[in-house]
């Protein structure tokens, strides 16, 4: 089976359009980071709560908000959770936590206890903090999401930490910012481009397939794509497989929408590890090193939540 999960949140959102989307049958869980609820705070829906939160610090005022979205959003997808069906909405820790993992357990535990929501999973990114945080809690019954996936070995770092516990999990492997970074130099190459981000993607899929635990799923994320001329669901075109999960942006599920509600989506072609190993091959003569790639896509990623984080405390 192939979960659809919408990559968004703001209040008025999940009041209407999320609700209508998973009671279809369209999507079946939901996933938010600092960036996503950044952009949320900046909607009139909020000035109600913001007023009534006044003297707290701007971290307390947007816990408060995120917890009570995050809430929301958990009772919305419960039917499906109960069913068996995901059901799970995600939230993130503070990005600003990233190489403390005692910050990072107590942090997610201390979400955790005020969103009191079993299909609740929180977000940990994958570095060494990171594993150490998600066997922690995973050990304690908490669903985990490891975010800021690039790299094959973050996938079963991951993978490892969660496993020491018997829970739900999803390993979050970034996808479109490969092409991003890496198509120019493709290009003057004469190399494929727009091809990176999902057969690295693919690549990571084959191996967590292997793993056995099927509570541990991919999940294919960073799916927008960023490029003008490809379809906006290219990266669903190539990643739709069986078992694991596709976090989208509106306009991507937009597109798909009727196709997921009348049941006509195809699977994607399922590439072998040794044909993806095969193009990857060609990276390092055209002077791509691919661990590098890794290591700064997950660098810039973090940057990236950190500042949007900052940015929307400073508004608060």
């Amino acid at each position: 089976m192939v979960s659809i999960w919408v990559d968004y949140l703001d209040r008025e959102f999940l009041d209407t359009t999320f609700k209508k989307w998973v009671n279809e049958n369209v999507v079946n869980g939901l996933t938010s980071n600092p960036a996503i609820f950044a952009n949320a705070l900046k909607k009139d829906v909020y000035k109600e709560d913001l007023e009534k939160l006044k003297g707290l610090s701007p971290k307390e005022k947007y816990e408060a908000i995120a917890v009570k979205d995050i809430q929301k959003a958990c009772d919305i997808l419960k039917p499906k959770f109960d069913e068996g069906d995901d059901g799970f909405a995600s939230i993130e820790v503070d990005p600003r936590l990233i190489n403390d993992a005692k910050g990072t357990i107590d942090e997610a535990l201390r979400l955790y206890d005020k969103i009191q929501r079993e299909n609740v999973m929180i977000k940990i990114p994958a570095n060494e903090a990171g594993y150490k945080a998600m066997e922690e809690l995973a050990k304690r019954g908490i669903n985990i999401n490891a975010t800021l996936v690039f790299s094959p070995n973050q996938a079963i770092r991951a993978y490892e930490a969660i496993n020491k516990g018997n829970v739900d999990g999803v390993i979050s492997i970034f996808v479109s910012r490969f092409d991003r970074k890496l198509n120019p130099n493709l290009a003057m190459q004469n190399l494929a481009k727009d091809r990176v981000g999902f057969f690295n993607a693919i690549k990571i899929y084959n191996q967590l397939q292997e793993m056995g635990n099927r509570r541990i799923r991919p999940l294919f994320a960073s799916t927008g794509v960023k490029q003008d001329y490809l379809p906006k669901d290219y990266y669903v075109q190539n990643l739709y497989l069986p078992n694991s999960v596709l976090t989208l942006p509106l306009e991507v599920i937009e597109e798909i929408y009727e196709k997921v509600l009348f049941n006509e989506m195809e699977e994607s072609f399922h590439f072998q590890t040794k044909h993806i190993d095969a193009f990857f091959s060609f990276l390092t003569p055209a002077g791509i090193n691919l661990q590098k790639v890794y290591e700064e896509l997950f660098e810039e990623g973090v940057k990236a939540f950190e500042e949007a984080f900052e940015n929307m405390l400073k508004g608060l």
